[in-house]
């Protein structure tokens, strides 16, 4: 079997995003029978087919979609590696992406990254706050290095290392009459308009298989997709919320408080998700290393 070479990936992703076998072989200086062979090895390897053409026209095949930007990384890797290994080395550049559901990138990762930058000011972060199952695909599909997600957000593919337990709590105003109360009970949201997140949403995905086993359901009178939206709802006036602690805002908040909920209690638990059997980038490791140091503080 062939191995693959950097011009074998080169032209298959030149190829790609220019459609055209000519403008392909003219960036890469080959000429197109050469472009052909160089696809064709690299077809032959994967043994899959990656491009469909006619004389028209050129367009990727459901593997070669899923395989693109596999590719895209393994090219930026290469190259990454040949202009600046020390730099690399020594941790002075490089680049971290992070897929992080969006409660998490807002709340918690911010002061791991300042500690980070200060340690390593050369590295970039990229962060993709994505909802958890777009999450999940970006680091399966090699667009993220790593993920902070869900426990629920499963795949074959990837491995889960638990960081924290977010209980689930209910959001009111301050003025709330429910806030009045020490305990709220399921009773108690009887007649109150309830904001909640679609049920695609994992959060409400959630909820609904908790609360199922014991009868409880959830009767919302306003539906949003994001948590950040139903806070803006509750701050309002226009009723109240179940929603992860974490997506409260600080304690002092002065129109927004929080109570437990009654049982069954519930609760999401949130932590790395990397592909089983990739080694990641050093940069992509030192990060992790000091997200795991700075959460175990």
């Amino acid at each position: 079997m062939h191995r693959i070479e950097f011009l074998d990936l080169a032209a298959f992703v030149r190829v790609a995003e220019s459609q055209s076998f000519q403008e392909a072989a003219q960036a890469l200086h080959l000429s197109q029978p050469a472009l052909s062979r160089r696809l064709q090895k690299l077809e032959e390897t994967l043994g899959a087919k990656l491009l469909e053409r006619t004389t028209r026209r050129t367009w990727l095949t459901e593997v070669g979609k899923d395989y693109l930007p596999r590719a895209r990384r393994m090219l930026e890797d290469y190259e990454s590696s040949l202009q600046g290994i020390r730099e690399l080395k020594t941790h002075q550049k490089g680049t971290v992406t992070i897929a992080c559901i969006p409660t998490a990138a807002f709340y918690f990762l911010p002061s791991v990254i300042r500690v980070f930058n200060e340690a390593y000011p050369g590295i970039r972060i990229r962060i993709l706050d994505v909802s958890a199952n777009e999450g999940l695909e970006r680091v399966v599909s090699g667009d993220a290095d790593f993920g902070i997600n869900m426990i629920s957000a499963q795949h074959p593919d990837v491995s889960f290392t638990p960081l924290l337990r977010d209980p689930f709590v209910l959001a009111m105003r301050s003025d709330h009459p429910l806030a009045a109360l020490q305990e709220v009970g399921w009773h108690d949201l009887q007649g109150v308009r309830l904001i909640t997140v679609s049920r695609d949403s994992g959060n409400r995905m959630l909820l609904d298989s908790a609360l199922s086993g014991h009868g409880i359901r959830l009767n919302g009178f306003y539906e949003v997709q994001h948590l950040s939206t139903s806070l803006g709802l509750v701050e309002c006036g226009l009723g109240v919320a179940i929603l992860p602690r974490m997506a409260m805002p600080d304690a002092e908040h002065e129109n927004l408080c929080s109570r437990e909920l009654p049982p069954p209690h519930i609760e999401r638990t949130i932590g790395l998700v990397r592909r089983d059997g990739e080694p990641l980038s050093s940069t992509a490791e030192l990060f992790i290393e000091m997200l795991l140091k700075r959460w175990r503080e």
